[in-house]
Parts: structure tokens; sequence; C-alpha cells
């Protein structure tokens, strides 16, 4: 751990004004557990300030108004595609893998991706990556044993599964969890957001609170799933664009890459620390995918496929992009760790932006931004869209089964709708609830895998009861949160953070390997499960008319897909001709994309026609 004091020599900085920059958890460490995402189990303090009001150009402030209107058009352009539930909900069950997989990606991503892997990686180099490629593995397995069972189950919410796989009540009792936990995570992911964009710009954190909020709900409202699916897709062209043309500006800014190679100190080419041991990394690998796999919000991109092939891809793509993404992510921070090696503490956590905002010229600053705070944004419409599958799918069907199809739609708006408000209300309390909200989202981190693992265990057991699982999953919380919150304050023990995981983890699967071993000697197999595989235990077969119809919002997507993606290749094209730094590569990018957007509205006309 470096411990100079940080410099601020303004002949190192050749944009005046900037002094630090801030991280997405300015007022509580929240980020450092990103409930919904692998990040809960880092240790993540946050906090620095900027001693100006905005470290912005007049055109990184036009080019992020830009990137939004595309954004919100993009998705409130499908607007008609919501016919029925599941045109709504899984985009008709045909999305194409490919878009699945991206979204399934950018809906993993969070600010926590630049703000404490970044932190990791300018501290102790390639260990940020290494704790990465545990996502990588993770998503190759669950491709190839959780996907798949996931889409032949026939259903539209994990909700549903557990109500056709057990009971009712079962049901109700995961769904009540589950919503609980993502109001928290909505609002948890919309804060720390609007917060980046309220220290970055000088505008009041309330306004911007409501204005991102409702922009999420707008078009998530209209769109549904291909909304959150195209505005995701959007987001990974322009975010990996953006860290492209980063990294060698970052080069050239170290002085080129033998200098930087020769000037690494020792170990930071290393696979693990000290910290983030092998043992660390197994955990994480475990956990990585309970989650990837058992998260609802992503069980929704296996299950809104065409078929199990289809499923399997979605989690190769998935965890191929995690092959090389994280080297490509982290390359930046690692830089700015080898060449100004002086933060402290918190300060770590700027590293990617203060390296950005050396290197990157107007209006690309203000784009890296834009992609930034959308992309983790992708994890609000992301749960948003899913919470409101649920509530009406499995909440609201379940009391009026005879509802009409424009009712049912209706009211899947209406709660979309009143979910996004209730995550803006979260986020809004954030600033006087305080300390209350560390523990209410250290809770919500707590219930992740007694929540997720016990129905990824009933895709392959016949053993389990509807009454087991709901006592496995409120013992393990127990153990979880006395060893939380009990221990520290009545005994002087307090886990670290590996141990915590590896409670966390290891006390669900003990009690489920302990009883499915128990059933064995038993040789009992559930009733439960044989009602389900007599009743439900086939994948239904769409009828042409509707098939006709996902086809033709397929292509629809693709071509609203190509013409935003063409926008924003223009975009580029006109900063590359304007900017001074780095004129060629943002060119040269701009133009890429712009190729991507004319081929992929050509693909589209061609389908339509054929």
């Amino acid at each position: 751990m470096r411990s100079m004091k940080l410099q601020t020599n303004p002949e190192d900085d050749p944009k005046p004004g900037y002094d630090t920059l801030p991280t997405p958890c300015t007022l509580f460490p929240a980020l450092s557990s990103l409930l919904s995402s692998p990040c809960s189990m880092l240790p993540a303090p946050c906090s620095m300030h900027l001693n100006n009001k905005t470290f912005m150009t007049f055109l990184d402030y036009i080019i992020m108004i830009l990137f939004a209107l595309v954004i919100i058009i993009a998705g409130v352009s499908f607007v008609r595609s919501g016919r029925n539930m599941k045109s709504f909900f899984a985009g008709g069950g045909a999305v194409p893998w490919g878009i699945s997989g991206l979204s399934l990606f950018m809906s993993f991503f969070s600010a926590g991706t630049f703000v404490v892997w970044g932190s990791i990686a300018y501290e102790l180099g390639w260990v940020a990556v290494t704790i990465q490629w545990t996502m990588c593995v993770g998503g190759f397995v669950v491709g190839f044993l959780l996907a798949p069972r996931w889409k032949q189950t026939g259903i539209l919410t994990v909700a549903e599964f557990l109500t056709r796989r057990f009971n009712l009540s079962t049901q109700k009792f995961y769904t009540y969890l589950f919503l609980f936990v993502s109001l928290f995570t909505s609002g948890n992911f919309l804060y720390p957001v609007a917060k980046i964009v309220s220290v970055s710009t000088g505008f009041s954190l309330t306004w911007i609170i409501i204005i991102l909020g409702a922009s999420i709900i707008l078009y998530t409202t209209a769109g549904g799933l291909w909304a959150v699916l195209i505005t995701d897709v959007l987001q990974f062209v322009v975010l990996l664009s953006s860290v492209l043309i980063v990294i060698p500006l970052a080069f050239e800014y170290g002085g080129g890459f033998h200098h930087i190679f020769q000037k690494a100190p020792e170990q930071f080419y290393n696979l693990f620390s000290e910290e983030y041991s092998p043992w660390f990394m197994l955990a994480f690998f475990i956990y990585n995918i309970i989650f990837i796999g058992g998260n609802w919000a992503y069980v929704q991109r296996f299950t809104s496929i065409r078929d199990p092939k289809s499923a399997r891809k979605t989690g190769f793509l998935f965890g191929t992009l995690y092959i090389f993404s994280p080297v490509i992510w982290m390359i930046p921070p690692m830089i700015y760790g080898i060449v100004k090696p002086n933060l402290t503490g918190l300060e770590t956590e700027g590293a990617y932006m203060l390296i950005c905002k050396q290197v990157l010229p107007a209006g690309i600053l203000g784009l890296m931004l834009a992609s930034m705070v959308f992309a983790t944004a992708s994890s609000v419409n992301t749960t948003l869209n899913m919470s409101a599958a649920v509530i009406t799918n499995d909440l609201y069907k379940t009391r009026k089964p005879d509802s009409s199809e424009r009712e049912t739609m209706n009211f899947a708006r209406i709660a979309t709708v009143i979910f996004g408000m209730g995550a803006v209300t979260v986020a809004l309390m954030v600033p006087a609830m305080g300390g209350i909200v560390e523990t209410v989202l250290s809770i919500a981190a707590i219930t992740g895998v007694p929540m997720l693992a016990p129905p990824i265990w009933a895709l392959f057991s016949k053993r389990l009861t509807g009454k087991i699982i709901i006592w496995i999953t409120i013992l393990s919380l127990c153990i979880n949160l006395i060893f939380k919150f009990v221990t520290p304050f009545m005994l002087d023990f307090t886990l670290t953070r590996g141990e915590e995981m590896a409670v966390g983890i290891l006390v669900p699967i003990g009690l489920l390997t302990l009883f499915e071993i128990y059933s064995a000697l038993k040789r009992q197999i559930s009733t439960q499960y044989l009602f389900y595989e007599q009743q439900f235990l086939k994948v239904p077969v769409e009828e042409h008319d509707e098939g006709v119809k996902i086809a033709d919002q397929n292509i629809f997507a693709i071509r609203i897909l190509g013409v935003a993606v063409s926008i924003i290749g223009m975009m580029m094209v006109v900063l590359g001709l304007i900017t001074e730094q780095g004129k060629g590569l943002v060119i040269s990018f701009g133009g890429i994309i712009l190729m991507v957007g004319f081929l992929l509205i050509v693909y589209s006309l061609r389908r339509k026609n054929f």
C-alpha cells in the first residue's frame, strides 16, 4: 500500500480546475456493497471531493445531454412492443442471444467496475483483473449448466418457477423478500449514479435523482424489456469505445509500454495478493455462479430467448466478454498507479477518472462519464423491469386471473412507475437516513446466496420441498445476521471479508447438501416435484402467427439499434474533427461505430424485405 502524500502541482495537470474527482459513493460506503453485484463482497470505502464545482467543459455537457436523449428516444421507440405480458417482460420469448448476452453483461456492470476494481488495479495491479476473471469462469459455468435449465422451465419469472415447482406460499415468501431487496437495490444504484453527475456538474443532487429516475422510468415503462435490452447494447458500444480511446492515450501519458513495464512496482503483475488469495478467488467464483445464475433479473436474460441452446450462448457470450473486458477496463488505472503512485486511502477510488481527465479530449470525457452513468443505471432499469414483472405476473395475476390482456398491461406499466418512484424515494432518503441505510443495505447484501441458491438447487433436485427451502433461507439469513451484527458487539468477534463470504456461501449450500443426502438415504422424492414434472416440465411451443410478430419485433429492434448506433458514431466523428487531442483515435472509432450502425440498418431492411 502506498503512503505518499497526494501532490497537487498544477504543472502535473494539463486541465486546470481539477483537484480531486468524485466517486459514486461520497456519502456512504454503499458502493462497496453493491448488493446486486459481486462488489458487495469486497472492501471499498468511498469518499472523494471536488474543490471546484465542476471538472467538465461546455462541450462535455452538450455531449452528455445528446447521449441521454439518444438513450431515452431509443427506449421510448418500443412503446408499441408491449402487446402482452410475454412481449413486455420477455421480449416475446425470442430475443436474439447476442443482444441478450450484451444486456446481461451491461446489467452486471456498475460504477464499481471503475471505482472499486479501479482502486484495486491502482494499488495492486493485475489482481483486479484476476478478481474479474472469476466472473468470466462463472459465466461459462452458468451458460453450460444453469441457463439451459432456466429456459427449459418455460417460465417468465423465477417466482413463477417457485409457484410451479413448490406452491404459492413458497413463491410469496421469496417474492416479498426479492421485492424488498430490489427496492433498496434500485435506490442504492440510483443514488451513487446521481452523485457522480451532481459532483461532476455542480447541479442539485435532488433534482438529478428525480430527473435521472424519471428518465429510466419513462423508457422502461414505455418499452418494457426491449427498451432495457437496446439501451444496454448502446451503452456497451459507447463505453467500450471510450475505454479503447483511453488506453493508447494512457500509454502515451505514461511514457510508452516499455517505460511503464519497467517502472511497475514489484509484484504488480501477480495474479494474487495477501488479501485476495486463491481461496478468496475460489469463494468469489462460487458466489458469481450463484449470482449470475440465480439473480432474478439475470435469469430473465436466459428465459427471454428462443431455446435452451440460445440461453447457453447468452451465458457463453457473457463469459467471453469477461475474458477481455477486465484487461481493457483495468489498464488505465494500472498505468496511473505506476506513473503517479501518490494517491492514498480513499483517493485511490478516483484513479480511473483522474487518468481520464488527464488524457481524454473535451467532449469524449463527457461521453465517457455519460456512458458510465447510464451503464450503471442499466442495473436500475433491469431490476425495475423484473420487479414489475414479478408484481404483475406473480401477485396481480394470482389475485385477478381473469383480468383481460389490456387490464394486465395497464397494471404492468403502473407497477413499473410505482416501483420506480419507490426507488427514487429511497435514493432521495439516503442523505437523511445515513447509517440506517448502511444497515439496510448490509442486510440486503447478506440475503444474496440464501435467497438465490435454493431456487437454483431446485432446478436439479427432486427432493426439495417448499417448507425446507424457506427454513434453509431463514436459518442462513439468521446465521449471517448474527455474524454481521451480533458477534462484533457482544463477543468482540468479527469475521474477515473472506470469512464472511465463506460463511455466506457455505451455510446455505451446506444445509441444502445435508438435506439432499438425508432424503437420498431415505429414498424420498418430493410430491411437489412429481406434480411439477407431470404438469409443467415442458417448453411451450410458440404459435406461428405469434412467431411472425416476434420476428417483426426483432427486426424493428435491430433497426432502432442501428439508427442509434449511427447517431453516436456521427457524434464521435464530429468530436474528432473539432478536438486537438487524440483526433485520429476519436475519428477512427467514430467511423467504426457509424459503419456498424449502417450495417445493422441494412441488415434489418433486408430481413424485413425477405
